[in-house]
């Protein structure tokens, strides 16, 4: 199988038994897992953020792990180290949980900056560094954090060097009133699945058809005109007043890498103008800074990246 398009489709079949009300969260969470990126899932709790995470993995067939960070978490809690036994009297790796293909990092922001650091090389180059020697993870090492964005009591907000490893920023809110309802219907017929039990979704594919379908979402054309958008666009996020930090280059990148996975899902050979929109706030929301001034004038992100949108003129 190296259709994307038809992969999505068995993965939304795959999921559909046990995840409810979060169908936009999972569009978003297949582009970027497709551009090979890692997500920052952000909501309230009790929306399904872990239940995603433990579906998704399970649908793609790959070993998954958790992390729960918290204030007193340690850098070797996520990575591992080198652990003296006391019966030969040498030193030998313990891997940490951080090896895994597919890796949830609850609650990121509970944990201290260093904490949080221990990610960084993990994330951006899939290996992790323990005592000089550099350690290769999982080809398909994919990270999914989740934090609470209005709790902010005993938090370390992310820095912008973490920020920028995250490919999409998702914002997973309540369902609707109709998914709502089938939650509660499904809670009371005792077939909405338990948090320890294992969920019954078998692999929609093995790992030689993922990688088909990742090398066939990268055959998907993006014209010119549209390379030129994604620079008039990030280049006005730089100058523009109302921001103290604007897109990086990377930020293009992505944005283009997910605007091609978006494509490939869809079952176009080719991007649009309005796949770049579509992605525009997932994508560059949490690598702009507005200014203080900007927010004192109730202008955030959302609103200051609409304003910029518009004033660029799109290819046609």
């Amino acid at each position: 199988m190296s259709d994307p398009a038809a992969f999505a489709a068995r993965v939304r079949a795959a999921l559909a038994p046990v995840l409810v009300g979060q169908d936009a969260a999972l569009e978003l969470l297949l582009a970027a897992w497709l551009a090979r990126g890692h997500v920052l899932l952000e909501g309230p709790p009790g929306v399904a953020k872990t239940l995603l995470a433990r579906a998704f993995s399970a649908a793609l067939g790959l070993p998954w792990g958790r992390i729960q960070f918290t204030p007193d978490l340690m850098p070797a809690d996520v990575t591992g180290g080198a652990v003296f036994n006391f019966q030969d009297g040498s030193f030998r790796l313990q891997r940490g949980p951080v090896f895994t293909s597919v890796l949830l990092a609850d609650e990121i922001n509970r944990a201290p900056p260093r904490t949080q650091a221990a990610l960084l090389e993990a994330m951006q180059e899939r290996q992790v560094t323990l005592d000089g020697q550099s350690h290769p993870l999982d080809a398909e090492f994919f990270v999914l954090a989740t934090q609470n964005p209005a709790d902010h009591e005993g938090t370390y907000p992310l820095p912008e060097a973490q920020l920028d490893r995250f490919l999409l920023r998702v914002q997973m809110g309540h369902p609707d009133e109709d998914a709502e309802v089938e939650v509660y219907r499904r809670a009371l017929a005792g077939s909405l699945p338990a948090a320890d039990a294992p969920l019954p979704i078998a692999p929609v594919a093995t790992r030689a058809e993922i990688a088909a379908v990742r090398a066939a979402a990268a055959t998907v054309h993006v014209a010119p005109a549209l390379l030129g958008y994604t620079s008039a666009v990030l280049r006005r996020t730089r100058s523009s007043p109302a921001l103290a930090w604007g897109g990086s280059p990377r930020a293009g990148i992505a944005w283009l890498l997910v605007a091609r996975a978006r494509a490939a899902l869809d079952g176009r050979g080719f991007v649009l103008p309005d796949d770049l929109k579509a992605l525009a706030l997932p994508v560059l929301g949490h690598r702009l800074l507005p200014t203080p001034e900007a927010e004192l004038d109730g202008f955030d992100v959302p609103r200051i990246l609409d304003a910029l949108l518009a004033d660029v003129p799109v290819p046609r």
